[in-house]
């Protein structure tokens, strides 16, 4: 795919502070890739440098060929929604979304007839007259979203565009706003710090840590194969247990040898960080002979809806796992049970402690 922005060795300093060091990132045109990480992360600064709200103090940012490194954010080709809407209360719905529209000097006609469009596409045919106080935070969110494409930028920008919505309503706007941004083929930056918006909604994901960058790669990429232990404890739920890698292949938790896929570059006697999704702890169909088969008292359940997660206990070794409704009435599992489970080598993730 063709690439649509370059950032390369980006850097952004307030007075001692680093919050962005030496980032480098390309986006290829027409992709949805969302910015991930923890608050004060460098998500928000690495977006707003690319909008030019907030200039880098070192490195350059090309959009589509042509270097935007030290242009004012008027001369970039951006739409943008805030977290907080900043929608124009005093103004009509009408007026809002047009705002860009009339500093562009077209005709009121045209004004009128590019409004009415957009608010269409977002859902909102009839909402013109109103003011944003008359609106809904969703509906609100929707006219912010329609005010950011008026101009049919480029590149659409989304700083946490869902998070002061109720979950019901941000699980429905995250569909629409997906299956829009497919149907107009605008690139888009998302930052937010919610996972399952970033698993549900992106092609890409950026997870941004102190600054940096710790992983890029598809939704599936960074939730199976994460490559730093950051991330498999930011994107999911992960199960941690360290130990010693004993052989390239085997890790030893206390006095339980377990099986791996074969670990390149870490040294035997290396402290590491062993880790499973809870999905992955296997119950059903165990031979004897299955690998890092385990007798494991379950301790608390949680119910959560479609599944349980429940404590696990071995000797000195904790674990959750993530058991099916109709396991745990096929298994009759409850609280005080005893049950084999196994962790499979290809599902086990080790990490340099």
């Amino acid at each position: 795919m063709k690439t649509y922005l370059e950032v390369r060795n980006l850097s952004k300093r307030f007075g001692d502070f680093t919050a962005l060091g030496d980032v480098s990132l390309d986006i290829a045109e027409g992709e949805f890739v969302c910015f991930l990480g923890p608050s004060g992360c460098g998500k928000t600064t690495l977006l707003r440098a690319i909008a030019g709200l907030d200039p880098q103090s070192s490195g350059t940012i090309r959009q589509k060929g042509r270097d935007v490194s030290a242009l004012p954010p008027a001369q970039r080709d951006f739409g943008i929604v805030f977290q907080s809407y900043a929608l124009f209360p005093n103004l009509t719905v009408t007026d809002n979304v047009g705002y860009g529209l009339v500093s562009r000097r077209q005709t009121r006609a045209e004004i009128v007839r590019r409004v009415g469009e957009l608010l269409t596409m977002v859902g909102l045919p009839d909402a013109g007259p109103k003011y944003p106080a008359q609106l809904s935070g969703g509906q609100q969110q929707r006219v912010a979203l329609a005010r950011a494409l008026a101009t049919s930028p480029g590149l659409l920008l989304l700083d946490e565009p869902l998070s002061a919505l109720d979950a019901r309503v941000r699980v429905r706007l995250r569909h629409e706003i997906k299956a829009l941004q497919r149907r107009l083929g605008v690139t888009t930056i998302m930052v937010t710090h919610d996972q399952e918006e970033a698993l549900t909604m992106a092609d890409r994901i950026v997870v941004m840590n102190q600054g940096a960058i710790e992983q890029v790669g598809g939704p599936q990429e960074v939730y199976r194969t994460p490559s730093t232990a950051f991330v498999a404890d930011f994107v999911g739920a992960m199960n941690f247990l360290d130990g010693t890698l004993a052989a390239p292949d085997q890790v030893k938790v206390g006095t339980i040898s377990f099986a791996c896929l074969p670990q390149d570059g870490l040294p035997a006697g290396s402290k590491v960080r062993l880790c499973i999704r809870p999905e992955d702890v296997r119950v059903r169909e165990l031979p004897a002979d299955f690998l890092n088969r385990l007798t494991v008292e379950v301790g608390e359940l949680d119910f959560v809806g479609s599944f349980c997660r429940a404590t696990l206990r071995a000797g000195e070794i904790a674990l959750v796992a993530d058991f099916s409704s109709n396991l745990m009435r096929d298994l009759g599992v409850a609280a005080g049970k005893k049950l084999d489970v196994a962790l499979p080598p290809d599902r086990v993730r080790v990490f340099a402690a």
